[in-house]
């Protein structure tokens, strides 16, 4: 691997799929050609051999030793990312219940969420962010939260416009169910708070191809009827989560960056002390040059993982876009809803190479337009 291509995997902010670790990149190109201890290829193991199963074993031993992960709840590595849970959940909790379920809508992601719901019963929207551009997430006052619905909904971290819950939306005693694809692991999380998360793996977690829900046991206790077994999260529990072909490659990645965050940061205490220091880095250029930066997302609400931002002038933002590929950052762009930039601060990215971009953003806006 040559130098310049470490400098532009270091230096790569896009917002998914993310930078790994240079750690967990490396261990990967070794399994490629060999896996330690094994002498094959990741790509020719067998996913129903007996080293396959210790390897999900470990990551669930992993995954609850970060998260303090009680029993009751179990752990899964599914396929068809997010998009597949906007279905999954609501098959599960919402179809035959006779009962409303509670949504969320404050970006893009959680937008797309509530269409598969609404085939499956009746949903309520209780914020919805359109009509301000989605830059900003409700206040506490501003929800009237049912204690007879099926469940709450929201989206942790909207990666598109940059906002992110820094609290627990919802009514205790009602099921909460959280997509955070986008920041899972990214700090710590009171995990009894919740009754189903599910992320899927390229942000925080590895690549592309596997989706990590966990899910309270008790969910599993009244399953509607006419529910298809490969869609029947007790399926894939009883089979350990090889009800069908998983991705091993994906899989093998997401224990290698779990291992990363355990022995390498600390664990996600320091993983979000990390993860908030990263982000005021490139939030205190934006507001030092209010002349030349725009943040798109309310204060309050900006996100540590996706740093959205516009410049004053069109002309300004292609060449800053067109100045930072030279110099080496990658992912730059914001996403094509959106437009504008956006700096994506996943656990993988060092804090130098944040550091190095708020240095690129000031010299910008001192001498480059």
């Amino acid at each position: 691997m040559s130098a310049t291509t470490v400098d532009r995997n270091a230096l790569n902010f896009s917002g998914g799929p993310g930078v790994l670790p240079a750690r967990v990149l490396a261990e990967t190109q070794q399994a490629i050609a060999s896996v330690p201890g094994v002498g094959l290829s990741i790509l020719g193991i067998s996913h129903r051999s007996d080293w396959f199963a210790g390897l999900i074993e470990q990551i669930e031993r992993d995954l609850r030793a970060l998260l303090d992960l009680p029993d009751s709840y179990g752990v899964l590595l599914l396929q068809g990312g997010a998009t597949l849970q906007f279905s999954m959940v609501p098959m599960l909790l919402l179809r035959g219940s006779g009962r409303t379920a509670e949504y969320l809508r404050t970006g893009y992601w959680s937008a797309k969420s509530i269409v598969p719901a609404r085939l499956e019963g009746e949903v309520r929207v209780l914020w919805d962010g359109e009509a301000q551009g989605f830059r900003r997430l409700p206040m506490v006052d501003e929800l009237e939260y049912s204690p007879e619905a099926a469940y709450l909904h929201y989206v942790s971290n909207e990666t598109v416009e940059g906002l992110q819950f820094h609290c627990v939306p919802g009514r205790d005693g009602v099921r909460r169910v959280c997509d955070m694809s986008s920041d899972f692991l990214s700090r710590p999380i009171d995990i009894e708070r919740f009754d189903l998360i599910y992320a899927h793996a390229q942000k925080n977690l590895g690549p592309a191809g596997v989706t990590l829900v966990i899910i309270r046991r008790a969910l599993l206790e009244q399953v509607p009827p006419g529910i298809p077994e490969i869609l029947d999260y007790r399926a894939h529990l009883q089979a350990r989560s090889v009800y069908n072909t998983p991705p091993v490659l994906a899989i093998y990645v997401v224990s290698r960056v779990l291992r990363w965050l355990r022995e390498d940061i600390g664990g996600l205490e320091r993983m979000g002390a990390l993860n908030r220091c990263k982000a005021e880095c490139l939030y205190g250029v934006i507001d030092c040059y209010p002349d030349i930066y725009e943040g798109w997302a309310r204060p309050l609400d900006r996100s540590w993982m996706n740093v959205v931002f516009r410049l004053k002038r069109p002309e300004w933002e292609a060449e800053f876009l067109d100045r930072a590929e030279q110099a080496g950052f990658s992912g730059l762009k914001g996403h094509r809803a959106l437009g504008g930039v956006r700096a994506s601060l996943y656990n993988g990215l060092s804090l130098q190479a944040v550091e190095r971009l708020a240095k690129f953003m000031i010299d910008f806006a001192r001498h480059g337009i």
